[in-house]
């Protein structure tokens, strides 16, 4: 109510009526997606409406967040990127008819957030909207930059601090660089910037969530804000520049081989060069000095590699995306993901973002059916209010190779066994060798060790490791069913095998992304076994099969955006 009062207020400012100077679209969009659109293929959060020949305000949104995604205006980037006439007639026109239907203060979309996303897609691609349109429809423009350029000046402390306090402070950022009548906003703008990166991005660059996506779109937002300061002849503040230079190398240790972020804690892979294009803008080439980035430890070589949460998962508030991922890990050869996690399902419904957050969806070990942390109860119940909370991690040098070595305890209070997990990679990126142990530490863990494998009639404790793998990996038992071969679409063969203490078996699996209208079919490869002792040990391994190659030119393209017919 007092976002849609103050947008009413905001709507009696003296309208823009040009642009100071010329602005530079710096968003990404996707082609395929903008031509998706144009034949009435309306796909956000999920959902997707097949209804050609209607306007975008025209349609009934299944929820919330679908409705947040029409209002935010991140699909002008595909029109853009589309390019054509019938993308660019439905770019002027459906911005036309937000301002009609909703620029007077009515709707979902004025909250302080969605208005920083539009206003940056609106500047960004003005000249895609304004070339032949008329004056009354440019005024109009003009006129809802102004108020949407007000609102924002006085609305953008009342959003919540961290991400969405950011994408408005930007968005004001670029109005006040680019609107005529409103520089007076930027510096104001600017300097908020820098005290919200002082007070929500930490020393190394991290955030609270552990979210490698969310941190990337921080990222690209303080980016983009600093480049339009710098082109308008303006100066970043310092806290500015000191946060983007803080996160860059953080990112670069949560970037696999192909490009993509590590997915983790409700974040995805990023969309398709973003991450790239962020670090290239930002003319930063640090790297992260050894150690844990975020929380997340890094094994590379050759063209392999490996991340792994290494660090306890946010608990609280700050908890809501977080996941029961411990020690999971992922492994990209090349272009191609082989180890993934399951990934946030958040964009299915609650069933699937619950299930997307259990630790049985990430590539690490399970213990009695049960995650390694717990949500909450009651108004708490998507905060972790429980889980590991001691998580030793050492980094070295193998004698062939690298070496993870780490723990966690989120297993300790109910079954009295701590989860150990070393991973080594070799030099060459060829080979990759694990160990997962379940031990009995203290004689306090060794008395809940011996209750609960009495309480399940002498049998152990049982426990099943997973290893999800990508979609497009090929697997199939071999050797007789003691390794599986793991073909992925560059022409490479991995082959994983295990020692004899577990039972190997593959299984159905689920690939989350956001960019889907349903889940992906995939499989797993699980050992399974039970604790008997207080000290319990497995091994596994992943190397590339003898004959492929090292260096092999991947040519095969990745699927397009869907068309409706492909899900």
């Amino acid at each position: 109510m007092i976002n849609r009062m103050a947008a009413r207020r905001a709507g009696r400012a003296k309208p823009a009526t040009a642009f100071v100077a010329a602005p530079e679209p710096r968003t990404i969009g996707s082609f395929a997606r903008g031509r998706q659109l144009t034949a009435g293929n309306f796909m956000f959060a999920g959902h997707l409406l097949q209804q050609p020949d209607t306007a975008i305000w025209d349609l009934v949104s299944p929820d919330a967040a679908f409705e947040a995604e029409l209002h935010g205006f991140v699909w002008l980037d595909d029109l853009a990127a589309a390019g054509d006439s019938p993308a660019r007639a439905c770019a002027q026109d459906w911005t036309a008819g937000w301002i009609a239907r909703y620029g007077a203060g009515r709707g979902p979309g004025w909250t302080p957030e969605l208005t920083g996303r539009r206003l940056i897609r609106w500047i960004n691609h003005a000249l895609f909207l304004l070339p032949g349109q008329d004056k009354l429809a440019s005024d109009a423009f003009y006129r809802s930059l102004a108020q949407q350029t007000q609102f924002l000046s006085k609305r953008w402390h009342a959003t919540a601090t961290g991400l969405p306090r950011i994408e408005a402070l930007t968005g004001l950022v670029y109005a006040g660089l680019a609107l005529e009548g409103m520089h007076e906003h930027a510096p104001v703008a600017a300097r908020a910037l820098g005290r919200e990166c002082d007070a929500r991005i930490g020393a190394e660059g991290l955030l609270p969530s552990r979210n490698p996506e969310e941190l990337l779109d921080v990222f690209t937002l303080l980016t983009w804000a600093a480049a339009a300061l710098l082109d308008s002849g303006q100066t970043p503040p310092l806290a500015l520049r000191n946060a983007t230079a803080r996160i860059a190398p953080t990112l670069r240790t949560l970037r696999h081989s192909d490009g993509g972020l590590v997915r983790c804690h409700g974040g995805g892979r990023g969309l398709e060069g973003r991450l790239d294009t962020a670090l290239a803008a930002s003319g930063i080439k640090a790297r992260q000095k050894g150690g844990l980035a975020m929380g997340y430890a890094r094994l590379s070589a050759g063209r392999t590699s490996v991340i792994i949460d290494a660090a306890p998962p946010p608990i609280g508030p700050t908890s809501a995306g977080a996941h029961a991922s411990t020690l999971a890990f992922e492994l990209t050869s090349g272009r191609r993901p082989l180890i993934v996690n399951c990934g946030s399902g958040a964009s299915f419904g609650a069933d699937w973002r619950r299930a997307g957050r259990a630790t049985p969806s990430h590539s690490t070990l399970v213990l009695a059916g049960e995650s390694s942390a717990r949500l909450g109860d009651g108004s708490q119940a998507d905060w972790l209010a429980s889980g590991p909370r001691e998580v030793p991690v050492k980094m070295s040098q193998a004698s062939d190779g690298l070496r993870f070595e780490g723990g966690h305890d989120g297993y300790v209070a109910r079954f009295g066994l701590t989860h150990a997990r070393t991973i080594e990679m070799t030099f060459d990126g060829r080979g990759v060798a694990g160990e997962d142990m379940l031990l009995a530490l203290a004689e306090t863990d060794k008395r809940r060790f011996d209750r609960a494998h009495d309480a399940r009639a002498m049998h152990g404790v049982p426990y099943h490791i997973h290893f999800h793998l990508h979609p497009e990996v090929d697997a199939a038992l071999d050797m007789g069913g003691a390794a599986i071969s793991l073909a992925l679409r560059s022409g490479e063969i991995w082959v994983f095998r295990t020692d004899a203490r577990a039972k190997m078996t593959l299984e159905p699996s689920v690939y989350l992304e956001k960019t889907r209208l349903k889940p992906r079919a995939s499989k797993q490869i699980v050992l399974s076994g039970a604790a008997l002792e207080y000290a319990n040990r497995i091994r596994w391994s992943l190397a590339k099969a003898q004959d492929t190659p090292i260096s092999i030119r991947d040519l095969a393209q990745d699927a397009p955006y869907l068309t409706p017919e492909d899900d």
